[in-house]
């Protein structure tokens, strides 16, 4: 029996009761910071199937990407308060501490769905629910800026020119000169839209992590590791980058509908109005910040770092994407 194992059996035992045991414990696919584990809880009263969420610690190639992202608690209260507020979470079932013996992490119950991008924009068991989907995920926005920020939650506050001040300098000291992120820094600089009012901005919501459903659509909105304060368009926009299209790169919003759906489900939600060129803008940034992240990932990759992985390498071969979505954007006029 695992370390991991053996953990969650006495912690089975504390939240199911005596007699209780688990089965089918299984790693999923997860990011370079996160593990992600299945597993089934049966106890006295009846079966659950659980997720735990941990992280084993921190990389230096986490440290290096700079996404290190919240403590697991304040994650665990964010998707707490996004679920109090109506936007689909998981069900939050228990938040470790120190005596359960797994380090830090949570245990949510698990939400019946899909991730796969690919598969949710292609698979004909989509059909259904595809067109519905780019207004819904303007809706669950809406929903989710509207979350207040847990009392004393140490969650950062970041604006356009942080994000470009950031990513920049991450740029500049990996030594890489790619034309098209050079023209793209000094444009979107010369272009930073007026500052509106930070809300709770979820940071990484796109095709990937979003459990979509074949009928209801969005089932549960996950990784909210990089949740901080910031412009909701960011989220929005950060959707329609084109690295989240799988296939579909004539669906600007995750590869399965376009702006007007989204930004129409979001106002009709009761989100403040966002200019489609302000997404725009937003998209450029995005498509920009995840142009430097690969490009880290190759650099970290062909110097030997931490993570030899191949993946890392084939993320890494992926900044020539970017850069044809920001000529693609800035031809747009932006």
């Amino acid at each position: 029996m695992s370390d991991i194992e053996a953990a969650l059996t006495r912690l089975g035992r504390r939240l199911a009761g005596d007699g209780a045991a688990i089965h089918g414990l299984q790693r999923l696919s997860g990011g370079a910071s996160m593990e992600t584990w299945a597993f089934r809880l049966a106890g006295p009263a009846g079966t659950q199937d659980l997720i735990l969420r941990r992280r084993p610690g921190s990389t230096a190639a986490e440290r290096a990407e700079g996404l290190p992202g919240n403590p697991l608690w304040l994650e665990a209260a964010l998707i707490r308060a996004a679920a109090e507020g109506g936007a689909p979470a998981p069900p939050l079932v228990h938040v470790c501490a120190t005596e359960d013996g797994l380090g830090e992490a949570y245990v949510m119950g698990r939400v019946e769905g899909e991730t796969l991008g690919r598969k949710i924009n292609t698979d004909p068991t989509f059909d259904a629910v595809r067109p519905s989907l780019a207004r819904q995920c303007g809706d669950v926005l809406a929903r989710i800026h509207r979350v207040p920020p847990p009392e004393g939650a140490p969650l950062q506050v970041s604006d356009a020119l942080g994000e470009l001040d950031r990513f920049e300098e991450r740029y500049r000291i990996s030594g890489a000169r790619r034309p098209i992120l050079d023209l793209a820094f000094r444009h979107l600089r010369d272009r930073v839209p007026p500052p509106v009012e930070p809300v709770v901005v979820h940071g990484d919501f796109r095709n990937g992590n979003l459990m979509i459903h074949p009928e209801r659509g969005v089932a549960a909105v996950l990784d909210w590791e990089l949740v901080h304060l910031g412009d909701p368009a960011e989220d929005l926009a950060w959707l329609c980058v084109g690295a989240w299209r799988f296939g579909r790169p004539d669906k600007p919003v995750g590869g399965f509908g376009d702006y007007a759906d989204l930004l129409d489900g979001y106002a009709a939600a009761g989100g403040a109005p966002i200019s489609l060129e302000r997404l725009l803008y937003w998209q450029a940034v995005g498509s920009l910040k995840w142009g430097v992240m690969c490009l880290g990932m190759y650099m970290s990759w062909v110097a030997g770092g931490a993570d030899s992985s191949v993946e890392r390498a084939m993320i890494g071969r992926r900044v020539s994407e970017n850069e044809i979505d920001l000529v693609n954007i800035l031809e747009r006029g932006l």
